[in-house]
């Protein structure tokens, strides 16, 4: 029983672990992709219209990763460990990370971000405005293979044609995230 009950309390021990190693890589690569989108936005100030918006949900990895994984070899090469996290049923949101990352510091880059949003909120905004110069950024759930690599897509719609999207490959070094290629870029 004490040994049951031992192997218990370690798996828990691991599981937890993982899912806070997961959430702070998770936020790594939020802040990463928030600083390469966001740092031509101007600060949000009082009556500033906000023109790129965060979506709060993460996208679901469709059969668009297997588009993307048949044109890498280093995808091709982990195409199974891939294969196994696409999942369209996903239904998480970046609220953990968003608020890990802004807890603390990175509040100039908050100020530019501001709240994420729901795409109803985002209709409503660029409805009402009517200008068509409003972005929602859409950020999919993180894929991780092999000992250092993330596989996320990034897309951006507007409510008239013009939106655009690839997937960052990722490779952590020395413990940081950096993106290293640009794969199936898109434009519409």
């Amino acid at each position: 029983m004490k040994m049951n009950l031992l192997k218990y309390f370690v798996f828990v021990l691991f599981i937890n672990q993982f899912c806070i190693g997961q959430e702070v890589d998770n936020t790594a690569i939020l802040k990463i992709i928030l600083k390469k989108h966001y740092q031509n936005e101007k600060v949000i100030a009082k009556g500033r219209l906000q023109l790129l918006s965060f979506y709060c949900k993460k996208a679901p990895n469709n059969e668009e990763v297997l588009e993307v994984i048949s044109k890498s070899e280093l995808l091709k090469k982990n195409a199974v460990e891939i294969k196994k996290q696409i999942d369209i049923t996903i239904d998480e949101d970046w609220s953990k990370e968003y608020s890990l990352l802004f807890a603390t510091e990175n509040q100039y880059l908050k100020s530019k971000v501001n709240d994420c949003i729901s795409f109803e909120e985002y209709q409503k905004v660029s409805d009402r405005l009517n200008l068509n110069n409003q972005r929602l950024m859409i950020v999919s759930k993180p894929i991780y293979f092999g000992e250092n690599y993330c596989l996320v897509k990034v897309a951006f719609y507007r409510n008239i044609e013009h939106n655009s999207g690839s997937f960052l490959l990722l490779e952590k070094t020395n413990g940081i995230w950096i993106i290293k290629e640009y794969l199936n870029e898109w434009a519409t």
